[in-house]
């Protein structure tokens, strides 16, 4: 028997009577299944008395094939439009007035990762403008946040470097689940959207994925584990460099690394930093795509020793430290547009301000960086409790 019921397994529990005589749009991904491995969009499309129009994909589509970056056009599935929330705009990020246009009601269902430029969370919000602004219902099927819910880590974002990998100033790690993410958005961004949050049923902030009896399934193409969730949030950091970020292999966000980098030195570096919870070892790969594809990389692997005292955004940040400090390496900042910004780095984005990369420009260490993510770190748990539900 599975520990933790997700909302939509409550929902289906229910005989669907939150959506009964309604018409329903259904946000989803290939994540959004039930304990028994049966897709949301399958069972609204069979549940007695519940409409189903039509159905949007957030990121990489609704069939979770796409690659990050990549711009999913409009389908079909079956009799149903699938509408593109990832498209070739920043305009296509937000549903329009004609793509909710008939519908009572918005159902969401997204596994999260829990990290804020995990744009998951941002298409939710962006939903809930849209359906705020066309008078449409929300209902948000709550899912366990894979990384729990009780650290916080990470910086504040700051005003002027708000983007789809950071459209409100939430943690880096902001242990919500998607549900609470809703009810904190509903509070700070969107006070007039109509919304119900359907929570999980004996999830409890401490309880890690592989202990809720719940399936993974993978929510975006390069989020094959939980333990890939685990480095997810300080690897991340990873794209706004020349680096690869492990995209390409079978080990994506764990391992890092370049065709030029001594994988050794890199290693022998990190282990000296004693950062909790990880160790560091000389790695190569050779991504099949993306950065460096089919060229063979030095590097690390990071392995992660105790997930209770792993801090993977001062671990990612860490490693742009000692890359920026090893001499005679071609490390160097992204510099091509991302996720629809043109005029910021890709890092600066990504740490939601310009503070940590000239802090590490000028030489600062990362513990050096990460003295002042503590007072916001506060600042963050206190203005997440109302919304808490777990």
């Amino acid at each position: 028997m599975p520990v933790v019921r997700s909302g939509l397994d409550l929902l289906c529990a229910s005989d669907f009577a939150p959506l009964r005589d309604r018409r329903v749009g259904l946000v989803c991904h290939p994540a959004s299944v039930d304990v028994r491995l049966r897709h949301a969009a399958e069972l609204l499309a069979g549940a007695p008395g519940v409409e189903l129009r039509a159905l949007f994909g957030p990121e990489h589509g609704f069939h979770g094939t796409a690659q990050d970056l990549i711009g999913v056009g409009h389908a079909d599935a079956g009799a149903l439009r699938v509408h593109s929330l990832y498209g070739s705009t920043f305009e296509s990020l937000k549903p329009t007035a004609e793509q909710l246009r008939g519908l009572d009601v918005l159902v969401i269902d997204l596994q999260d990762i829990g990290t804020r430029y995990y744009t998951f969370q941002a298409t939710m919000l962006y939903c809930l403008e849209a359906c705020a602004e066309s008078g449409v219902a929300v209902v948000v099927l709550d899912r366990p946040n894979p990384l729990g819910g009780l650290a916080v880590e990470g910086p504040a974002l700051r005003a002027g470097f708000e983007s789809f990998v950071g459209p409100h100033n939430i943690a880096t790690r902001h242990g919500l689940t998607m549900g609470e993410l809703a009810l904190f958005y509903q509070k700070h961004r969107v006070p007039n959207v109509q919304l119900e949050v359907i929570p999980c049923e004996g999830w409890g902030r401490d309880l890690e994925f592989e202990r809720t009896g719940l399936p993974w399934v993978l929510p975006s193409p390069n989020m094959p584990t939980p333990d890939t969730a685990t480095v997810y949030p300080g690897l991340c950091l990873i794209e706004g460099t020349n680096l690869s970020e492990g995209r390409g292999t079978t080990r994506p966000f764990e391992l890092v690394g370049a065709p030029w980098l001594d994988g050794a030195e890199l290693a022998r570096r990190l282990e000296a930093e004693r950062l909790p919870g990880v160790r560091f070892r000389p790695a190569w790969f050779r991504p099949t795509f993306q950065k460096f594809a089919g060229q063979d990389c030095g590097g690390v692997q990071l392995h992660v020793t105790d997930r209770a005292n792993f801090l993977p955004v001062r671990t990612g940040l860490a490693v742009l430290a000692v890359m920026c400090a090893l001499s005679g390496t071609r490390f160097a900042w992204r510099t091509e547009e991302y996720e629809f910004v043109s005029d910021r780095p890709a890092i600066d984005l990504l740490f939601g301000s310009d503070r940590e990369r000239l802090a590490l420009e000028a030489g600062a260490s990362w513990r050096q960086v990460a003295s002042a993510w503590d007072a916001e770190e506060a600042d963050f748990r206190q203005v997440r409790e109302p919304s808490l539900l777990y």
